[in-house]
């Protein structure tokens, strides 16, 4: 197998199940094409729904897969896209269909300095942005270590705000037009995205270290906006997402940064007066300039002073969170674990403290810590794919146990994590009990069936109890699987209860297939007040659905020897309705007339 520590958890823990599902057809369907494993990388294209070609790039390393995993495709909601999915499923069953490609340092390494200029010049003539990411590799690169202070970093001149303030200008231009001339434009929002891209950009060279040309782009894009906003504002643009980023991006700009006194005012008359002009809060940037890194309180933490006061004198402010979450990033990024941890507890970001504890292979203080301070499902659940990734089973299931009835919203995932480790481990009662809250919490068919397995000889003195629950507590807000169950365990009375009002006409179908022998009455009753309430109505355009209820009445009749029965309601139908010409002949040719 390509890329260490891969499992089948990991990919579950890391993906919706709608996506799960995409990516397994996509999968058994062979769209994943052209997969390579180039040193710790893998690649592979994978064809969409629409033949549209996506590339996918998985970089690893003897620790298993990197936040870097990417894919072109539009996709921004939680957990891996399908294509990914997709691609990690060839990885982990077929590794032997991954072809050996040449690593990128075997590539250049035939090439002399003239041919690897070409090459450069070469990739940017064909991919124009290219060159962004040149400049930031080249003003990045000059870095030096970092230290057990920010790094002090001079000005440097690759940078020209003059490029960012003509993107902006562009952006906002080409929304301006196409607002003037669309009368749906507020169907997309043009500028939000664009501007957050050129934002991402200024944040990269924070990640690097350099946070003084993070300062000069982040002020020719906010000078741009604040500029340019009035331009567009009537066509009702929301500024808040950009604003929010921005305040983030300055923050973290201004601590990776180390700046003079004159600059610090210089920035804080700039932020300022930007919050005056434009709808917009730069308080967290401003904070961070007032506090820097030698805000005595800060200091005494980072001492190890730990007195249960924290960081503010007074009331913590709504930014508070976020703004620890900024400074524990840039210590992480400068390897300055003691001081991460001691901020982090002091501050109560439990899981940055937790996932730290267990990243530095503190396992023993993590799970100790995690008896006491954990609070939430999130928490547990994020030093779980800590501790799973590092073949930490045993700890990972105890965390799985600790958190699984906590608050949050990731309750699912880890008791997902807790059944499958209680299965690697052998623990079948620790499984049974994961699996009866995965029912608790998402109801399925296949998971009642899967607890009838587990329980073994007890399922039957379980089951009345069990049942009993499942009806009564409205927790349980599943239709579908509802009408799952009562139907596998042959209680249609239960199924009919559920159903009788509903409009879900899925579920209505099935119950009325199971309930033609067994209560055709009701089959007969309900199917002809939802037909005759479209035909009633004169809703054309749903008569092809009428004619579908009929045809159950029409079943039910018919198989419970009623044939009379329907020939006249038949014959009633079509007295009443004999001019609605459409309904007639679908009634016709339904062979139901």
């Amino acid at each position: 197998m390509p890329i260490p520590k891969l499992s089948e958890t990991i990919i579950k823990n890391n993906s919706s199940e709608r996506s799960l599902n995409r990516a397994e057809d996509y999968y058994l369907g062979g769209n994943v094409t052209n997969a390579v494993l180039r040193g710790n990388m893998v690649q592979a294209t994978v064809y969409g729904s629409q033949s549209q070609a996506y590339s996918v790039s998985l970089p690893f390393t003897h620790a298993g897969l990197t936040s870097g995993v990417f894919c072109t495709c539009p996709y921004d909601s939680d957990g891996w896209c399908k294509h990914i999915i997709a691609t990690l499923f060839l990885c982990l069953r077929e590794p032997e269909k991954i072809e050996q490609g040449e690593r990128l340092e075997d590539l250049l390494s035939s090439l002399n300095d003239a041919q690897i200029y070409e090459l450069v010049e070469h990739l940017v003539d064909n991919e124009p942005l290219l060159i962004n990411a040149i400049a930031q590799y080249v003003n990045s690169n000059a870095i030096s270590a970092p230290t057990n202070q920010p790094t002090k970093i001079p000005r440097r001149s690759a940078i020209d705000p003059a490029l960012f303030r003509r993107q902006v200008r562009e952006i906002f231009r080409k929304a301006e037009d196409y607002c003037e001339y669309e009368y749906d434009y507020d169907e997309e929002d043009l500028i939000t995205e664009e501007i957050l891209e050129l934002i991402d950009q200024a944040q990269e060279f924070s990640k690097h270290g350099d946070g003084k040309n993070a300062l000069v782009i982040l002020e020719a894009i906010t000078s741009g906006c604040v500029d340019d906003w009035h331009d567009v504002e009537e066509y009702g643009f929301e500024s808040s997402q950009i604003t929010n980023a921005l305040d983030e991006a300055w923050t973290e700009a201004i601590l990776t940064a180390e700046l003079t006194a004159e600059e610090e005012i210089d920035f804080q008359v700039m932020l300022e007066g930007w919050n005056d002009e434009w709808d917009c809060d730069f308080s967290m940037s401003l904070e961070a300039l007032r506090q820097g890194w030698d805000y005595p309180p800060l200091q005494q933490i980072l001492e190890g002073n730990i007195n249960g006061e924290g960081i503010w004198d007074v009331d913590a402010p709504d930014y508070a969170h976020d703004l620890t979450l900024i400074r524990l990033q840039i210590f992480d990024r400068q390897n300055r674990d003691a001081e991460y941890l001691y901020l982090a507890q002091a501050e109560g970001c439990t899981q940055q403290y937790l996932t730290m504890l267990a990243r530095l292979d503190r396992i023993e203080e993590a799970v100790e810590a995690a008896t006491t301070e954990m609070t939430s499902s999130g928490e547990a659940f994020a030093l779980v794919q800590i501790l799973e990734q590092d073949g930490y089973s045993k700890e990972a299931l105890i965390i799985c146990q600790l958190g699984l009835d906590l608050p949050g919203n990731d309750n699912y995932k880890l008791a997902v994590s807790m059944n499958d480790l209680a299965v690697e481990l052998g623990e079948n009662e620790i499984a049974l009990k994961a699996k009866i809250r995965i029912f608790e919490i998402e109801p399925s068919l296949k998971d009642y069936l899967l607890i009838q397995k587990l329980s073994g000889e007890r399922w039957s003195t379980l089951k009345a109890d069990f049942l009993a629950d499942f009806k009564t507590n409205k927790n349980y807000g599943d239709t579908e699987a509802q009408v799952d169950i009562w139907l596998h365990e042959g209680l249609i009375e239960d199924a009919i209860g559920l159903v009788d009002t509903s409009y879900g006409s899925k579920v209505v179908h099935q119950v009325m297939e199971a309930a033609i022998f067994h209560n055709p009455d009701w089959v007969i009753a309900n199917a002809c007040r939802r037909a005759e309430s479209i035909v009633d109505q004169m809703k054309s355009a749903q008569y092809d659905i009428a004619i579908e209820w009929l045809e159950k009445a029409y079943t039910a009749y018919l198989k419970n020897g009623r044939n009379a029965e329907w020939s006249a309601y038949r014959a009633e139908l079509m007295e009443v309705h004999g001019r609605k010409r459409k309904f007639i002949g679908l009634l016709k040719s339904a062979g139901l007339s």
